[in-house]
């Protein structure tokens, strides 16, 4: 099923339990009023049942015997088919294990996607918002309907480049399917979003890696104030909840506070943290963190650094030592390059996308507040223009609410509600 059909399918299923609820509270309507009036014919009912009474046990003297008469026939049968039955036990223990797995995996999928859809909620609210406003004046799809949509889709934060190439390419859709009315036209600038989105992302890995072997090192960079911090902070409690030996280095030496506050992280998860005074080398702290983690077997290694753009070529060269650090110790470390962005921000932070690709060797996007944005485009353009994958997005405040990035659900989550759905 592709992406599109899916987003349809989901919008059919919401319409659904809408319907479902509503014939629940229409039935309990009359459920109460049916038992209003039994409560009337009760008098009546009382004499009957008296009636009955005597024919109610004569067909019971009848059940008792038939009842006895299976009894035996039954104990016939279970002494003839005891072998038989420890056959049938041990033929279905396998596909009990196959269904309990798959069990499990579709709960853990309708969890993921219970999770996005009420994460994007904003989202999802803000996107159909602008569309809807698009389409309410719209008379004829000409030039000026055109001009419309592409401001329209810049502003819910979809990019530039997007937006272009999405307004071109509709040009000609919206004629081949001789698309006039406003749902038509809705469904085919979604799709085509979802196209595209979907063109673009056929050999991105949204994985994040681990070494096979030693300490895994992920360092992170990104501007203050972005929640990179509090993002290291919570992986740091996934991964100890996972039973793997965590540690942070606090290698963002220079900006007042930012030390004591991965230390506050430190101990609310209950991790070590190695840090050093304020100004000190950021190297020497990641040296000290790298020699420490070979030496004392940790599984994980989070790298929390500056991110001072205003000064582009202090900070690559920064970055550039720490990663030498890194690597000198564990040939190939760092795993992964993390650049924590703000949702909320929409095209400053595709701006700051651009200049950190620039500074340094980005393998991965942190979206962070995902769930604070009316606009939600920001994933199309990263993946559209940067050619970035997202690797990790913020869906809550919780602990737990750092989940890895899920393409789909995260366009299903996006579009849902916003098509037409399918009958």
């Amino acid at each position: 099923m592709g992406l599109f059909d899916r987003i349809r399918k989901a919008f059919s299923s919401q319409d659904d339990e809408e319907k479902i609820k509503q014939e629940t509270v229409d039935n309990d309507e009359e459920s109460m009023k049916s038992e209003e009036n039994s409560s009337d014919s009760d008098s009546n009912v009382v004499s009957e049942e008296k009636t009955s009474e005597d024919v109610d046990q004569s067909v019971d003297s009848q059940e008792k015997n038939s009842d006895e008469s299976e009894e035996d026939n039954d104990e016939i049968l279970d002494s003839n088919g005891d072998n038989s039955e420890f056959i049938e036990e041990e033929n279905s223990n396998d596909s009990s294990e196959q269904n309990d797995s798959l069990k499990v995996e579709e709960e853990v999928s309708s969890d993921e996607e219970e999770r996005y859809d009420k994460g994007l909620e904003k989202s999802r609210k803000g996107f159909g918002a602008m569309i809807n406003s698009l389409l309410a004046n719209f008379r004829h799809v000409d030039e000026d309907f055109f001009e419309e949509l592409e401001e329209t889709l810049i502003e819910a934060d979809v990019g530039f480049e997007t937006a272009m190439k999405i307004s071109d390419e509709l040009r000609q859709e919206v004629k081949l399917r001789n698309a006039k009315k406003k749902n038509e036209i809705s469904d085919a600038i979604i799709e085509k979003l979802v196209e595209i989105y979907e063109n673009e992302g056929k050999e991105e890995d949204n994985n994040l890696h681990f070494s096979s072997e030693g300490p895994t090192v992920f360092l992170f960079v990104g501007v203050n104030g972005v929640g990179k911090t509090t993002t290291i902070g919570k992986l740091a409690h996934r991964y100890k909840m996972e039973g793997k030996k965590v540690m942070l280095a606090a290698a963002d030496t220079f900006r007042a506070g930012a030390i004591e506050q991965l230390a506050e992280w430190g101990r609310r998860v209950g991790v070590t943290v190695v840090k050093k005074v304020e100004k000190s080398d950021p190297a020497a702290v990641v040296f000290d963190a790298v020699k420490k983690a070979k030496e004392e077997d940790y599984d994980i290694l989070l790298v929390d650094t500056a991110g001072r753009l205003q000064n582009k070529v202090n900070l690559m060269k920064e970055l550039e030592k720490i990663a030498r650090v890194i690597t000198r110790e564990i040939p190939d470390a760092p795993q992964e390059v993390l650049l924590a962005l703000d949702a909320t921000t929409g095209q400053n932070a595709l701006t700051q996308a651009k200049q950190f690709k620039d500074v340094t060797n980005v393998t991965g996007i942190v979206l962070t507040k995902l769930d604070g944005t009316a606009k939600g485009g920001i994933v199309l353009a990263i993946r559209n223009e940067l050619h970035l994958p997202v690797k990790l997005v913020g869906l809550g405040e919780k602990m737990d609410d750092l989940r890895d990035f899920s393409p789909e659900e995260y366009v299903v989550g996006l579009f849902k509600g916003l098509v037409t759905p399918s009958k």
